[in-house]
């Protein structure tokens, strides 16, 4: 953003507004568990997007986010992502300013195997609330969606 001299911007303390009307500001610290951006918090429609941290030596379940895209930006830390891609399992190491999308239905998991930092994650998915379907292990989507 460009800021102009002389000129300053405050927000608007009409909340009489319609919400699809205005911007919506969530501050830091302000938010709702893991969601910043969710049809709960800001009334959004087809978004949601949220802050994740996954402590040291940890690995979340298989899973997969359904119907949804998932873009993430690494904040800190070193996350592994790990998918199958039909024939062995792939690891994607991605480190602070990297951006991931998972696409929708296909079967992940995220590891942070530092023992001492901890992993934050920026997440943005296509719904408006997050989606995740536990699974029992990775395996490669097919063309319509069953293993």
């Amino acid at each position: 953003m460009t800021a102009h001299e002389g000129i300053e911007s405050a927000p608007s303390r009409d909340d009489s507004a319609p919400s699809g009307n205005r911007v919506h500001h969530v501050r830091a610290g302000e938010l709702d568990g893991h969601a910043a951006l969710s049809g709960g918090t800001v009334g959004s429609k087809k978004l949601w997007m949220g802050l994740v941290e996954n402590p040291p030596s940890s690995a979340t379940d298989n899973h997969h986010h359904g119907d949804s895209e998932a873009g993430i930006y690494v904040v800190s830390g070193h996350p592994v992502f790990v998918y199958h891609d039909g024939v062995q399992e792939v690891r994607i190491s991605a480190g602070p300013g990297d951006f991931l999308l998972v696409p929708p239905f296909v079967p992940h998991r995220e590891e942070n195997p530092d023992p001492d930092e901890p992993v934050v994650v920026v997440i943005a998915r296509t719904t408006q609330e997050p989606i995740k379907v536990p699974l029992p292990e990775l395996y490669r989507l097919t063309e319509t969606g069953a293993r």
